[in-house]
């Protein structure tokens, strides 16, 4: 009796083995391109621009006098997420060359000031 239960809980191990055996999935091993993993992303991009954007000395004057300090804003602007990001950087791609900014520029770093203010 004993040679029967050994021979059939081998069997089930054997079953069991090559059930789970097949559904290991196989490692893929690819080449790739160093140039490709260097490469930044677009969200990356967009999040340089910002900072650059929140970087000018007339943009931390105007936050200031908001009462956001720089660090502040870099921590908000690092917590945005990829679509507010992009966003934010496609506008600051539309302003005037020269600095000056208009109305609706304004507007808009009042908009991340607000956002500063309730993310707090």
């Amino acid at each position: 009796m004993k040679k029967a239960g050994i021979h059939s809980s081998r069997a089930v191990a054997v079953a069991l083995a090559a059930v789970l055996s097949s559904q290991v999935p196989f490692a893929q091993a690819e080449i790739v391109d160093t140039d490709a993993l260097a490469a930044p992303t677009q969200a990356d991009l967009d999040r340089a621009k910002v900072r650059e954007f929140m970087d000018r000395a007339n943009v931390k004057e105007r936050m200031q006098a908001m009462g956001i300090t720089g660090i502040v804003a870099r921590d908000r602007v690092a917590s945005l997420s990829e679509a507010e990001v992009h966003a934010m950087a496609e506008r600051i791609e539309t302003m005037p060359a020269g600095g000056a900014l208009t109305t609706q520029d304004w507007i808009l770093v009042a908009l991340v000031a607000l956002l500063l203010v309730v993310a707090l």
